[in-house]
């Protein structure tokens, strides 16, 4: 099976070995997503409700350049460090999943890896032929 391994282009990613996403046939694996951007700066602080739409946009990018589409997603895992702000990020995950309706979890952790990350996303998706 051919593999397909895409970058956003961040420092993280050579320095960690890891890529944005890994497509595998039909499959397209979404790694941990923050909101950081191509400068590295984190948008959206102290918003997650702007975190979580700027994650999904990045996510959207992955999938593109993979071939597949939001609406390709079976499976999402949301990691946030303040379980209390669930509602905010479950309203961004409405706007974009509403009719597609993924296999989703949403979990808390004591931390990102930076202070002013709230919230990180991973997604999988088939292809649909």
């Amino acid at each position: 099976m051919e593999k397909q391994l895409i970058s956003s282009g961040t420092s993280w990613e050579k320095k960690f070995g890891y890529s944005r996403a890994v497509k595998a046939g039909q499959f397209v694996f979404v790694a941990g997503t923050t909101a950081v951007d191509e400068n590295g700066e984190t948008v959206g602080k102290n918003d997650v409700y702007q975190q979580t739409v700027f994650i999904y946009k990045k996510i959207e990018k992955s999938l593109t350049e993979a071939g597949a589409s939001l609406t390709d997603i079976v499976r999402l895992r949301t990691f946030v460090t303040n379980i209390q702000q669930w509602e905010e990020v479950g309203k961004a995950q409405g706007e974009f999943f509403g009719n597609i309706r993924p296999a989703a979890t949403l979990v808390e952790v004591k931390a990102l890896v930076e202070p002013g990350l709230l919230v990180e996303i991973e997604a999988d998706a088939i292809i649909q032929k």
